[in-house]
């Protein structure tokens, strides 16, 4: 990459009005000691100078687990799920009054807000909480998120807080994702292990070969290198830039704001996609899965056009009207996700029909079409 195009993608940071910085568990928590509070109020101070520059920050916090799991005198992150939702109870409160502590030295206030998959992945509860997160934004309030570990189960929750950050960044249209870390960037091979290791200074969020070089998580969290590319690819998809440094170096958030080369800046290749586009691609969860034909992948991917039950060779599943499901070619290849007019039973005996034959079959027609294009979002 040219050296004036690494300029110019820095420079987009310095021109971030809206930013989600997310900072991981064991940053948080010392690695395993306990709220590292001399740290926390550190990142605090750099959060409380963006505001003061007229940059709107939500943060989202890690650490509850962890901080519960010290409190609780537990040597080992837990693996049953009802353990893992005490120490997220214990150890949220002590994590939301160290945060209000710290913000309210600089007169900022802060609201906790917890959230699980399922707020995201139905529709109304999605628009209630932007419009929650964009109300405490408008008011000035930093707005301080976490999965809401004390009731989620292992089928609904986020995997990790990198999913998180990224889903809240499109939630709000975010500029920038800054996932603060214990390492300085993502490297081009383990640094813990070679030597040799180089940073990856800047690259594209959609890089395949990103994956390649991403590690696993640590004892305490549940991402890695692995879920920060992840996150950076989903970020991209309403546009945002993303950066994994160091949450460790000196004023990280005030110099990466200031466009200075911090870290790995992982970059968007498109142009931001439409609010509705960007929810129904955030889904994590679907309930079946349409396999097509290849004139139907070609149409959709060329097209932008609605899917038709033409194009459908076969269903697999089970869901009803209006659930999500996953579109893939013949091979596998997942190619798109949306929002289907018809569920299971119906969709099955009108597969490889044309549309005006929908009403003969089923004895009535809900749609002409099997997903509707603007309920339908290519991968």
């Amino acid at each position: 990459m040219e050296h004036n195009e690494q300029v110019v993608e820095r420079e987009a940071l310095r021109g971030a009005r809206r930013v989600v910085v997310k900072i991981g568990s064991a940053l948080l928590t010392n690695d395993g000691r306990g709220l590292d509070e001399p740290s926390i109020g550190g990142w605090v101070d750099q959060i409380a100078e963006l505001h003061r520059r007229g940059i709107e920050v939500v943060l989202v916090s890690s650490g509850a687990v962890a901080a519960g799991m010290v409190r609780l005198g537990w040597q080992a992150r837990p693996s049953a799920v009802h353990e893992l939702q005490a120490a997220a109870a214990v150890g949220q409160n002590g994590l939301t009054q160290c945060y209000e502590h710290h913000f309210a030295r600089h007169g900022l206030l802060t609201a906790q807000v917890l959230l699980t998959h399922d707020d995201l992945s139905n529709r109304k509860r999605y628009l209630n909480a932007r419009s929650a997160l964009r109300t405490l934004v408008d008011l000035r309030v930093v707005p301080v998120v976490n999965e809401n570990d004390t009731v989620v189960t292992d089928e609904i929750r986020f995997g990790d807080n990198d999913t998180l950050g990224a889903l809240v960044a499109n939630l709000l249209e975010a500029d920038a994702l800054v996932i603060l870390t214990d390492q300085e960037g993502l490297f081009d091979a383990d640094p813990r292990h070679d030597p040799e290791a180089t940073l990856i200074h800047e690259g594209r969020a959609d890089d395949p070969g990103l994956a390649a070089v991403a590690g696993s998580g640590g004892a305490l969290g549940r991402g890695g290198m692995t879920t920060k590319v992840q996150a950076a690819r989903l970020a991209a998809r309403s546009g945002a830039y993303t950066v994994i440094a160091s949450g460790r170096q000196s004023a990280v958030l005030t110099r990466l704001a200031a466009g200075e080369r911090l870290g790995t800046l992982l970059s968007p290749e498109q142009a931001p996609m439409a609010a509705r586009k960007r929810w129904l691609a955030g889904q994590l969860q679907v309930r079946g899965t349409l396999t097509l034909d290849a004139g139907a992948v070609k149409v959709l991917r060329d097209s932008g056009s609605s899917l038709l039950a033409v194009g459908v060779k076969a269903v697999s599943g089970s869901f009803v009207r209006g659930d999500m499901v996953l579109c893939v070619d013949e091979q596998g290849h997942r190619v798109a996700k949306g929002l289907v007019n018809y569920g299971a039973e119906d969709a099955s005996q009108i597969l490889g029909k044309p549309s005006h034959q929908i009403e003969a079959i089923l004895g009535f027609m809900e749609a002409p079409e099997l997903i509707h294009r603007d309920n339908l979002v290519v991968l």
